[in-house]
């Protein structure tokens, strides 16, 4: 896996104030119908997530799982974005939300071996259609 051999190749170079953030996606949390390879491996970023915050210490590890990003190149021109009645703040999030809570994650010294959802909840609602 590229993140735990990124990881790796640090070596003892990040101080003990640094923190890695690692990325995935919702797939882990709602599967659909041919995710199989993304759920998969967004499944086992919680799982390196735990064990990289054990390795490391006292370097804290922690993971950013965002939802549908609305200004992403993905998302950016879909009109009448399907997930939008599905997200209980009645929107997808955007790109600065996201980067928000990394630097959250980055700069909050108590904050170890999480995972955190910036989904505007959608992780607790989506259903495939």
């Amino acid at each position: 896996m590229a993140y735990a051999e990124t990881v790796r190749a640090l070596g003892d170079r990040p101080t003990s104030e640094a923190a890695v953030v690692l990325f995935d996606g919702l797939a882990k949390e709602r599967p659909c119908p041919g995710s199989t390879m993304v759920t998969t491996a967004n499944g086992g970023i919680s799982g390196l997530v735990r064990t990289l915050a054990v390795e490391l210490a006292p370097r804290r590890v922690n993971a950013i799982h965002p939802g549908v990003v609305a200004d992403s190149p993905k998302w950016i021109d879909v009109p009448d974005h399907p997930h939008v009645p599905r997200t209980p703040i009645g929107r997808p999030v955007t790109t600065a939300e996201a980067v928000d809570a990394t630097e959250f994650l980055l700069r909050d010294t108590g904050v170890n071996a999480q995972d955190l959802f910036v989904d505007g909840g959608l992780r607790v609602t989506w259903r495939p259609s």
